[in-house]
C-alpha cells in the first residue's frame, strides 16, 4: 500500500480532524420530531413566526424550542408541543428546575441541549433560554472554534452597543449586545440563533434573555456571576 507523502500527508491529516469536529448537521427542531409530545411542521413560502403564532407568549415558546430567533424560509423543519396553548416557557425548560445550591448565583449553560439556566443562591431555576455555540470549525480563521467547557466568572460586560474586537477579520466591528465576558475573549450575549451553534465560540442568546441576564442577574468583578459551561 502507497503511504501519502507531503501535500497528501497534510491533507489526509486535515480531512481527519475535520471529520473528527462535533458539528450540529441539523436544527436542533430535528431532535424532537419522534419524541413524543411533539408535532413537526414544515415552513412555507410566506411563512412567518408571528402568521403562524399570532399570540405573543405562544409564538415565543415556539421559537425557544427551536432554539430560533431568525426568520422562516419555505422547508423548515419546526417542532411544536401538542399542548402548547396549556404551556409556558418554563414548563419546556430542558434543564432541572433545581440543582445543588451553590450559595451563589449562577449561570450553566448546556451546549448539547443548547440551553442556559440562571440559578439562584438557593439553586433555584429563576430562568431559561436558548443558546447557539461555537460552530466546530470556522473557514474564516481555519481552526477550531467551540465553546469552551468549564467553570468561569464573569470579568467584565457591556451595553447594547457591546461590539466584537476582533470579528469579522481583520477590524472586528460584529454586535455583541449585552456582552458578558466570561473568559479571555468568549462571552455571552445577544445574537442570531439560526436552531444550531453557529457562532466563534461565544454564547449567543435571545434578545431579551442577554438582556436580563446583564441588568439584572449578572454581575461582573473579582466576585463575578459564576459561569458553568458543560
Amino acid at each position: 500500500m502507497l503511504k501519502p507523502k507531503g501535500s497528501l500527508l497534510f491533507i489526509a491529516i486535515f480531512i481527519l480532524l475535520f471529520n473528527s469536529i462535533p458539528t450540529a448537521a441539523k436544527n436542533y427542531a430535528h431532535r424532537l420530531c419522534s419524541i413524543q409530545g411533539y408535532t413537526c411542521i414544515k415552513a412555507r413560502r410566506g411563512d412567518t413566526w408571528r402568521k403562524l403564532w399570532p399570540n405573543k407568549k405562544k409564538r415565543r415558546i415556539v421559537m425557544r424550542l427551536n432554539r430560533r430567533n431568525l426568520q422562516l424560509y419555505p422547508g423548515l423543519i419546526i417542532a411544536v408541543p401538542n399542548n402548547l396553548m396549556q404551556i409556558n416557557h418554563m414548563d419546556i425548560s430542558p434543564l432541572p428546575y433545581a440543582i445543588r445550591p451553590l450559595k451563589t448565583k449562577v449561570v450553566i449553560i448546556d451546549v448539547d441541549k443548547h440551553a442556559f439556566g440562571a440559578y439562584d443562591i438557593n439553586g433555584y431555576l429563576t430562568h431559561w433560554g436558548p443558546v447557539s455555540g461555537g460552530k466546530g470549525w470556522c473557514p474564516d480563521i481555519q481552526r477550531i472554534c467551540e465553546t469552551p467547557r468549564g467553570t468561569f466568572f464573569v470579568f467584565s460586560k457591556g451595553d447594547a452597543y457591546c461590539e466584537s474586537a476582533k470579528y469579522p477579520i481583520p477590524e472586528g466591528g460584529a454586535p455583541m449586545p449585552y456582552c458578558m465576558y466570561f473568559f479571555n475573549g468568549y462571552a455571552m450575549h445577544a445574537g442570531d440563533l439560526p436552531g444550531l451553534h453557529a457562532s466563534h465560540g461565544c454564547v449567543r442568546m435571545f434578545y431579551e434573555d442577554a438582556e436580563w441576564l446583564n441588568k439584572y442577574f449578572v454581575k461582573m468583578g473579582p466576585r463575578g456571576t459564576k459561569v458553568i459551561i458543560k
